[in-house]
Order: structure tokens, then sequence, then C-alpha cells
């Protein structure tokens, strides 16, 4: 068993992290955890949200966008998986062999294998079974990292021993959901007794908030944030910079007492990060 406690978090997009695990990350990391960031795509087809701007390269852009949103964040530079951003909408890429809409998901899978296999990590996090907000480069990222925790467990060093879906609570997918998103909260938020850690990470609200402004493409006038009210500003904040829940994935330990202190607890030899 890999003897340094070690986070592998695994998104689809820049920003994602921001929004989903960004002050958890911080807490770990601030208690000497590595974290390892992984993004599959470098949000090629993502949609610029601040009137009036113009970029040659995209990708680059939010490559570098996301470079800054981890300093902020206080964990190391992410680890791309090189595929393409399959976009929304008018934007989407049907015809990109690259994009992970048309990607195998067994490719994606061995990827992340190697990666498991070289950095060892204890504790696993990616999108739920929903992708958040049922995105497809987000399912897509889903069941690679499911199957990838699940392939990984005859590793010599025991393979992953936890892996966590990030998720709304059922108050929190409502307040997305008021805000414009056509999503059900009966189907993208979860019930409390589904949660099995909640992480009070207001501490680091100023990390998350300084990581959502690195993504300033993404954050604009136009954007959803953008168009909030401030009264809906501050639900938000409340909502989703105070509070990061999770459910489990998958585990190769017993998990007792439920919920969890933290994602290390339980773990033997790391009992102490979530004391």
């Amino acid at each position: 068993m890999n003897s340094t406690p070690t986070i592998l978090a695994v998104y689809a997009h820049p920003d994602d992290e921001a929004f989903s695990v960004g002050g958890t990350l911080t807490h770990y990391a601030r208690k000497g955890v590595k974290v390892v960031l992984v993004c599959a795509t470098r949000g090629e087809a993502g949609k610029i949200t601040v009137p009036g701007m113009t970029v040659d390269d995209l990708g680059k852009q939010r490559e570098q966008e996301l470079r800054e949103a981890c300093k902020a964040l206080e964990i190391p530079a992410p680890v791309f998986l090189d595929y393409h951003d399959s976009g929304r909408y008018e934007r989407t890429r049907h015809d990109d062999p690259l994009a992970m809409m048309n990607v195998n998901p067994f490719d994606v899978e061995t990827k992340l294998r190697a990666l498991i296999a070289e950095v060892q990590p204890q504790v696993m996090v990616t999108f739920d079974p929903h992708g958040g907000y049922g995105h497809i480069d987000h399912l897509q990222i889903h069941r690679a990292t499911l199957a990838a925790f699940f392939s990984t467990g005859n590793l010599p060093y025991g393979g992953p021993q936890r892996l966590y879906y990030n998720v709304l609570t059922l108050q929190a997918a409502e307040g997305i959901a008021r805000l414009g998103q056509n999503l059900s909260p009966d189907i993208y938020g979860v019930s409390d007794s589904t949660i099995a850690v909640q992480m009070n990470v207001s501490t680091y609200a100023a990390n998350k908030k300084a990581a959502l402004a690195a993504h300033g493409t993404q954050m604009g006038e136009t954007s959803l944030m953008g168009r909030m009210t401030p009264e809906e500003r501050q639900q938000m904040e409340t909502r989703l910079l105070g509070l990061e829940s999770f459910s489990i994935g998958g585990t190769r330990t017993p998990i007792e007492p439920y919920p969890l202190r933290g994602l290390f607890d339980g773990l033997s030899g790391f009992e102490g990060l979530d004391s």
C-alpha cells in the first residue's frame, strides 16, 4: 500500500473542479495529501461568456485558466488526458473523433488505469452517475473512472480503496433549477441518506472564489453566475462554496460508522487525516 496519502480527482473540463471539489482538495492538500487533478479535455468547445471577448485558441486559454485555478486551490498543475470537449447545443462536435462523446470509454479507462498504477491513490473522486447536470462528457468520465476503479483492485499496491462521487443535495439542485438549468431536482439531487461525506469547506471559500475567477472565459456576464441577482449569488455561495457533498461509488474496505467524517475515514494508516 502506498504510504503517501493520495487523492486522484477526475473531471472533464476546466472549471469542473472549482464547483465540485475545490474546497475539499485544498483541505487535504493543506494536510499534506498528494492531490492529482485529471482533466480529460481543455474545454475547446466551451462558450465564452464575456461579451466582446475573442480568443484565438480557447483550449489553450482554458488550459492556462485551469493552471491558475489550481494555484488558487493550492494543488499541483493538472494532468490532461488530451481528449476534446464535446460541446453542447449548437457547439456540439459530432464529427470530432477526439470529442469525449465519440471516444470509446475503454480507451479512457486504459489511460486512467496507467495513471492509477503510477500515482497509487487511496481515494478517487469524480462525477456522480448523472454527471452533475447531464453533460455527455461528464457521463463519459463517470463511466470510465468507475470502470478504472473496479479494474485496478489487483494492482500490486492494492488499488484505490475508495471511490466517491460529488453529489448535489436536493436543496442545491433546487437552487440550480431555479437559476434556469433544465434539470429535475428529484433526479439530479440526492437524499441526505445518500450522502456519505459532507465537507464543510467554508474555510476555503476564498480559494474557491479565486479558482472560479481564474476561469475568466466561463464566468462572464452571460454565464449562469453572471446572470445571478445578489440574493441568488449569496444563496449559491452558501450552498456551493461552503459545503461539498460526496456519495460512495465503490469501496474495498468496510464502512463504519456512516456517514463518514472525511474521504479517508476508515482507511488503515490514514485515520489522522479526518480526526
